[in-house]
């Protein structure tokens, strides 16, 4: 057994679900069962503690953990000095980077940032916020919000900042953007001092490799087919452009074999046309890694 151990923070929250089965895609199962904030994982060199993300760049830098899981917005928030190691681009429904809006109601006379002079702000992200204002030199008082933030204008404050993927909720509490302060992704971050450990690094930059692999992964699939030389330009123009198939001889020397990777969504137009392009033999197969 290895006496070596990486102390690794799970974001807990939103996060959880999303960052465990990415992890399982990337090859380790992490099993978090009931009130433990010590999940286990099928890795003897790794330890792991469910944080919340809001906290997690805090215990990073002052080295409780190694490494761990958070967005780019709770590292800026807390102002932490700690080592950028990877992004990694999912939330917790979707694979696109979340904002940080101003917001306000849809019938209220704000327009601009500046329009909020002398106004309540109502926000989780508060010292972001606070600094945001400060270099617009625009006065106004930043109070946090333990959550439901949308619901608070306009009795309990003017505006709110809140994250958003799509803007759904936003619009469904009749409120309207009126800026975005920025926008964030997690990130794989590591403590400084932890990461000039040699073992360390490598076992942060191995995960790294593994988790960027399997979202690369996502959404893709992997396809193989014979193909007779004759019909090689013809089966070439079918498939997209921006992909480079291997290409390799078969035992017929007349004959070739390729192999690509595809969007998912686009298999079912495109292995008809292969097929009418005298392609045969073509297996589609799911991928787990794509490691670059």
């Amino acid at each position: 057994m290895s006496a070596k151990k990486l102390k690794l923070g799970i974001p807990k929250g939103s996060l959880q679900d999303a960052t465990i089965a990415l992890f399982e895609r990337a090859g380790w199962r992490i099993y978090a069962s009931g009130r433990s904030y010590f999940p286990t994982i099928d890795d003897v060199e790794i330890e792991c503690m469910l944080v919340r993300a809001q906290e997690m760049a805090r215990y990073v830098a002052h080295g409780a953990l190694d490494a761990g899981l958070t967005g780019h917005d709770w590292v800026l928030e807390n102002q932490t000095e700690v080592e950028y190691v990877t992004s990694l681009t999912y939330s917790k429904t979707s694979r696109q980077k979340v904002r940080w809006v101003l917001a306000v109601p849809e019938d209220s006379p704000y327009n601009k940032p500046e329009d909020l002079a002398g106004k309540i702000i109502a926000t989780e992200l508060v010292e972001f916020t606070k600094r945001y204002f400060a270099e617009k030199n625009i006065p106004v008082k930043v109070e946090f919000s333990w959550g439901a933030t949308e619901v608070k204008p306009p009795t309990l404050a003017d505006a709110i900042v809140e994250v958003t993927e799509t803007g759904s909720s936003l619009r469904a509490n009749r409120l309207r953007i009126i800026e975005t302060l920025m926008e964030s992704e997690t990130q794989l971050i590591a403590n400084k001092d932890a990461y000039q450990d040699a073992w360390k690094r490598n076992k942060v930059d191995n995960i790294a490799m593994m988790l960027k692999g399997a979202m690369a992964a996502q959404g893709q699939v992997g396809l193989m087919l014979n193909v007779h030389k004759k019909n090689l330009a013809e089966v070439l123009a079918v498939l997209p452009a921006l992909n480079s198939p291997t290409i390799s001889s078969l035992s017929d020397s007349d004959w070739l074999a390729l192999n690509t990777i595809l969007e998912e969504t686009v298999v079912r137009d495109v292995i008809p046309k292969l097929k009418a392009a005298n392609a045969t033999g073509i297996v589609e197969y799911p991928l787990s890694k794509i490691v670059l």
